[in-house]
């Protein structure tokens, strides 16, 4: 009976440690993916529109010169050229915001602060949300991929947010019959 016991624990403990490490990376994923768009919103501020548009050109260019009738590098020209400051500026304070946003709920999430597990929570069901939308209106398999990784994350943060008030209430718990022993 114990050895049934026994290994059933330690399946549960390497389901748990499975987790946990998938949930750590998926974090530092998404917390770079953070640190990008903070980058994308420092350039976007102090790029103008015409200096956007002649590094989309330069980036492009090899491609168009090999097949002038790409779909992919001539979108993206195009949107190049319809560029304005004003779509910029709006272009730079999303990223800023969102990727401000992003570092700060990932790095609290990793120093296992509880405060910020209901907010990347909520944070991601937002952009889940909002993705759903856009897949409803104009699929894309890059969108729903980032969807799936979005929910992936939600799904995983719900599990460590329960692991983590569990371990906060035995510690309490703990402490408390410690320094009732200690008194009585």
């Amino acid at each position: 009976m114990s050895t049934e016991r026994d290994a059933e624990h330690g399946t549960v403990d390497r389901r748990e440690r499975f987790l946990e490490v998938l949930f750590r990376i998926t974090l530092v994923l998404k917390g770079a993916d953070g640190v990008l768009e903070l980058l994308g919103g420092v350039l976007l501020l102090f790029l103008t529109p015409q200096r956007l548009n002649a590094v989309v050109v330069f980036l492009t260019q090899h491609e168009l010169g090999d097949d002038p009738n790409d779909p992919v590098s001539n979108w993206i020209v195009h949107f190049g050229h319809t560029l304005t400051g004003s779509a910029t500026l709006f272009g730079a304070v999303y990223l800023l915001l969102h990727g401000v946003v992003k570092v700060v709920l990932v790095w609290a999430v990793l120093k296992e602060q509880l405060w910020a597990y209901p907010w990347m929570i909520g944070f991601l069901a937002v952009f889940i949300g909002w993705q759903g939308w856009e897949l409803a209106r104009h699929f894309s398999w890059g969108l729903l991929a980032l969807t799936a990784f979005d929910v992936l994350i939600v799904v995983l943060t719900v599990h460590e947010y329960r692991v983590q008030r569990r371990l906060r209430e035995a510690r309490r718990a703990a402490a408390a019959e410690g320094a009732q022993a200690a008194t009585g």
